[in-house]
């Protein structure tokens, strides 16, 4: 996906561009391409940006360690404040940000990536918490067996014989 240059967008049709998505996304495996739709849209000050989008990926369950296929859909939309951007090279390390400069920023004659920020939003929207099942067992614990006069987990037995060696 190539960069828009935003003086452009305000001489597009309704000050708005849509961008047909069908590729890879550089960075983000995944098992088909990135399908769907970008619209940006100038208004004035701010650039509105949204997308539909699905692909998809394979994930390791965070309770078995399969790995399973998981379909990423993607609805989205945000706001990308255009504004000079004045930013010396004499940044201070730490300095307090207010809460309202935490919002995405443009220059105003600068360049949107709608490709960056598609993979963005699917990094975004790849689960926390995955699960190939919600009723998933997890690993299977292996049952302990006796060892001795105690009762030992065989995962652990090759270090208990050890330690008896030393005991004797």
């Amino acid at each position: 996906m190539e960069e828009i240059y935003i003086p452009q967008l305000t001489k597009a049709p309704q000050q708005t561009q849509v961008i047909p998505v069908e590729e890879f996304l550089p960075d983000l495996e995944t098992l088909t391409p990135v399908r769907g739709r970008i619209q940006v849209k100038h208004c004035g000050n701010y650039l509105d940006v949204s997308a539909q989008a699905e692909t998809i990926i394979t994930l390791t369950c965070h309770r078995c360690l399969q790995q399973y296929n998981h379909r990423l859909a993607l609805e989205t939309s945000e706001i990308i404040w255009l504004d000079a951007v004045t930013q010396s090279d004499t940044i201070p390390l730490e300095r307090e940000v207010a809460l309202e400069d935490l919002v995405e920023m443009l220059p105003p004659q600068g360049y949107f990536d709608p490709g960056e920020w598609l993979y963005q939003q699917l990094c975004l929207a790849i689960p926390q918490r995955q699960l190939c099942d919600p009723q998933c067992p997890g690993i299977a614990a292996n049952e302990p067996h006796n060892f001795g006069d105690e009762l030992v987990d065989k995962r652990w037995a090759a270090l208990q014989s050890l330690k008896k060696q030393y005991r004797s």
